[in-house]
């Protein structure tokens, strides 16, 4: 059996790596923001990606951690701007950045921890820098162009499913896909098997966001962590309710339009109708098929790459612990 380091073990080596990522303690207003919210933890899974990559074709991790660090920071990054956007308050439980401070700061201790991240990525060995740049330069416009859609589907009358998959896949997946693919670059994989990995991560991602939506839903309240159709009472395009709008009859449009014009109706009558259409139009179950398709195409692509299947069992692990999540 090949030694393989677990989920858990990656993690343990993440927050020793994020503890010794130093930022300067003045202007505290600047630093400050950016040493709260790595506080505020979270799974780290992005990073650990990176490093299961590695791992996985038997390179030392430790070459890695630069751009396990690098993708961490971004993601950081991500949330916190994306919570001004969204005019969050809370954040993994917590006072959001822009809440404790303010938005100026906010936005200014994002920028900054946006080049933290280009700093630690660029540690790498001289014959990987162009392509890991390449990578995570394309990967962050996509980011950015994914949180754009979102944004411009809050006024967009309608959104075509195709459309809504374009945006999950920028906005969530192709940040897994270059976590691994990145980690791959460092081991010096195949070129075949580095695509693979990144397929795998798309495939997944696209998986994971699907599960959200239908968790959003049709998960309990106490184990998902949040309110229950929320996505609902938010008028947010999800994959349910587009699978919805490409079905529904005449009259179960009425509704859905009625009922998604305003976020000002009684939460609980507004939850029960649009429900209500769901369950008619068998959407839960539609959209659990698309899931289920993408997981799967992600399977395919674990199962093309160039290693032992030992090799593969924490990267498996990961996929597991994605699809039979709860929050």
């Amino acid at each position: 059996m090949s030694n393989i380091k677990s989920i858990a073990e990656l993690q343990v080596i993440l927050k020793s790596a994020l503890k010794e990522a130093s930022f300067v303690p003045k202007p505290a207003e600047l630093y400050d923001p950016i040493s709260y919210i790595l506080s505020l933890g979270g799974k780290r899974l992005r990073p650990a990606l990176v490093l299961m990559a590695t791992d996985m074709y038997g390179a030392d991790i430790n070459a890695a951690i630069p751009q396990a660090v690098g993708i961490e920071l971004f993601h950081n990054f991500t949330l916190m701007h994306d919570d001004i956007m969204d005019a969050a308050p809370l954040r993994r439980g917590q006072t959001t950045v822009h809440e404790k401070w303010n938005t100026n700061i906010g936005i200014l201790s994002g920028d900054a921890l946006f080049v933290k991240a280009y700093q630690s990525i660029v540690k790498a060995d001289p014959k990987h820098l162009v392509a890991l740049m390449d990578l995570f330069n394309q990967t962050a416009l996509e980011v950015c162009e994914g949180q754009q859609y979102d944004m411009n589907f809050e006024t967009q009358e309608r959104v075509s499913m195709s459309e809504y998959l374009q945006m999950i896949t920028f906005k969530t997946a192709v940040l897994l896909a270059c976590a691994l693919k990145s980690g791959a670059l460092v081991a010096d994989a195949s070129a075949k098997d580095q695509q693979h990995l990144y397929d795998f991560g798309i495939h997944i991602g696209l998986a994971f966001q699907l599960m959200d939506d239908i968790l959003d839903v049709y998960g309990s309240q106490a184990d998902f962590g949040k309110q229950i159709a929320g996505d609902i009472l938010c008028n947010k395009k999800t994959c349910l309710y587009i699978k919805a709008y490409e079905t529904a009859s005449a009259e179960q449009l009425e509704i859905l339009d009625y009922y998604f014009a305003s976020v000002n109706f009684p939460a609980k009558e507004k939850i029960e109708k649009v429900m209500d259409v769901y369950a008619q139009l068998n959407v839960q179950s539609l959209c659990k098929e698309m899931m289920d398709t993408h997981f799967a195409i992600a399977q395919k692509h674990l199962q093309g790459l160039e290693v032992s299947e030992d090799r593969k069992a924490t990267l498996q692990e990961f996929a597991q612990l994605l699809m039979v999540r709860v929050n």
